[in-house]
């Protein structure tokens, strides 16, 4: 009598298969001339995407844009100002014009001015508000108008812990940061019919040009790390994951959410306890 036959066991894509190839994918990272967005279009880069780098100036984005093609990824740098909405449209149709086709955008431009509530002035309040939300969503709505034909899109809102937190001297940046995330989620019900996701990645602490100052603080990093259940500050490479997870085909059902990556400290940051040695475990005494 033969043996019996069996199947073989079913294929499960690995992590660094299909789900996760960007490859064929044009990507539009706006503010890429320093800091996170330089993370985020070196990580889609190494997955496979082929980039559209973005800064008010394209002289800054010269030596980023060469690193990109040295990984062997077609790249362009386009002037953007995300507060003109002529200069996006004129960013996007450039992406297109080079690539023909637009499948990711990581809208990441954005500004901060901290200042106790009562010293926000009005231009400071529509600087941020101006970069961060209004110019996150011309950017989506531009980049939609190349994605709703071909009925394929990732739309990648860059928020903040600030989308859910709120703290004392950034009202105007939560306000644009929690705007973000009611965008993300409009965007997502009414594109999702097109093959658009549209996802919010929230970062938590991450020392970036904008916030330096207050990492130079040893007292102030101590309060931080204590607030945060990984007991340290997010690093760069941490958001590498998530940015590539969002862009790509792993992410297909996934639509509307914020995704935080910040260490833990959404869960609360505040302790509920008083701390105490360690309890040692109670030996098991049961007779067997």
């Amino acid at each position: 009598m033969p043996p019996p036959t069996t199947s073989p066991p079913p294929r499960v894509a690995s992590p660094t298969g299909a789900l996760f190839d960007l490859k064929g994918h044009t990507a539009i990272v706006t503010g890429t001339s320093r800091g996170l967005g330089q993370y985020f279009a070196r990580a889609l880069a190494k997955a496979g995407a082929d980039l559209v780098l973005t800064s008010r100036s394209r002289e800054s984005l010269v030596s980023f844009e060469r690193e990109i093609k040295s990984l062997g990824r077609a790249a362009i740098s386009v002037e953007l100002d995300v507060r003109d909405q002529q200069s996006i449209e004129r960013m996007v149709e450039a992406a297109h014009d080079a690539f023909g086709h637009i499948e990711i955008v990581v809208n990441n431009a954005g500004c901060n001015v901290r200042k106790p509530a009562l010293d926000v002035t009005w231009d400071d309040w529509n600087l941020i508000l101006d970069t961060n939300l209004r110019g996150s969503f011309f950017v989506a709505q531009a980049a939609a108008r190349h994605m709703i034909p071909r009925r394929y899109g990732r739309i990648i809102n860059i928020g903040s812990v600030t989308s859910v937190f709120g703290y004392a001297g950034l009202a105007p940046y939560g306000a644009s940061r929690g705007g973000i995330r009611q965008l993300t989620m409009s965007l997502a019900d009414e594109w999702g019919k097109h093959g658009i996701t549209v996802n919010c990645l929230a970062p938590g602490w991450f020392r970036t040009e904008q916030n330096k100052v207050l990492y130079e603080d040893k007292e102030w990093l101590g309060y931080l790390c204590d607030r945060i259940p990984a007991k340290r500050p997010g690093e760069p490479n941490d958001l590498d994951a998530a940015v590539v997870f969002l862009a790509a085909e792993s992410s297909r059902y996934i639509t509307g959410q914020t995704l935080l990556v910040d260490g833990g400290i959404s869960t609360g940051s505040t302790r509920a306890t008083v701390d105490s040695p360690e309890i040692e475990p109670i030996p098991n005494t049961d007779s067997e």
